[in-house]
């Protein structure tokens, strides 16, 4: 019998592998000439994607059930500390990341169960980072609520690039871990650092201008590096092995054992 600590740990596997796959159709969508315009919508063109193709329909049931365990699995650090960051500053910074990072995924999977069931499209117009944040600006502190949420995004574009510069992503992968892992990581974090602090940007200039049209989802932010040549290319391909990088987490990646209780870890790294 599979006790609740094992189905933990293979909910938090496929979590990650749905996020892998995401990363990749975002990255492959972007680098190819003909899915360019749904690359533009995120994650949502992806799913969008998934739906056209043969079997697309359960990998959008099955993603929607990994992004909603890799919610639960983020959402876990800063209610039980699961990954033993403390309670100091910096541990409480990591802990409220991973809480924004439960939230957005677990968006991300409703938006997966949308699609699986039909009831959705890629927008292909106003975007709901668009949407979303004209909704906020409306209210009286919107501006700074806005620009709180952009400043927290161009820290963790930081966060991510001292990620692919030091390599420390590495400390909660098992040894076991194919070599060549850690170069993925570095070039995925890397590309996760150029999006997140475009995105930061944008977002600031929202907050600054009073206005939703600046705004810049994932998508858009990669969009919006196409006239910059190179860079564009090495994002889109950083965001396709940062995909990669994923699987192989789904594989390889240290999750914590539950409690008795069901609450806390049973070990500390």
């Amino acid at each position: 019998m599979v006790d609740k600590s094992e189905k933990f740990r293979w909910l938090v596997r496929l979590g990650f592998a749905a996020r892998g796959v995401v990363y990749i159709l975002i990255g492959y969508l972007f680098l190819s000439t003909t899915g360019q315009s749904q690359a533009d919508d995120g994650a949502s063109g992806a799913f969008d994607y998934l739906q056209d193709i043969p079997f697309g329909t359960p990998i959008l049931y099955l993603c929607a059930l990994g992004l909603l365990g890799y919610a639960l699995y983020r959402l876990s650090s800063p209610l039980f500390d699961i990954e033993h960051y403390g309670s100091d500053k910096k541990g409480i910074a990591h802990r409220v990341g991973h809480g924004a990072s439960g939230i957005a995924h677990l968006v991300l999977a409703y938006t997966a169960f949308q699609f699986a069931q039909g009831n959705k499209q890629s927008s292909g117009g106003t975007s709901g980072a668009e949407e979303a944040t004209g909704t906020v600006l409306s209210m009286g502190f919107g501006p700074a609520i806005i620009g709180i949420v952009g400043l927290g995004f161009l820290i963790a574009g930081v966060m991510q690039g001292k990620k692919a510069i030091t390599g420390d992503f590495m400390n909660r992968i098992s040894g076991r871990a194919p070599d060549f892992t850690k170069y993925l990581g570095h070039a995925g974090y890397a590309a996760r650092a150029v999006v997140f602090v475009v995105i930061g940007w944008s977002l600031m200039q929202s907050a600054w201008f009073d206005s939703s049209s600046q705004v810049k989802s994932l998508g858009a932010a990669v969009a919006s590096l196409r006239d910059d040549g190179i860079w564009f290319t090495l994002v889109a391909i950083g965001l396709l092995l940062f995909g990669v990088f994923s699987l192989v987490m789904a594989r390889y990646r240290t999750v914590p054992d539950l409690g008795p209780d069901g609450l806390k870890p049973a070990y500390r790294l």
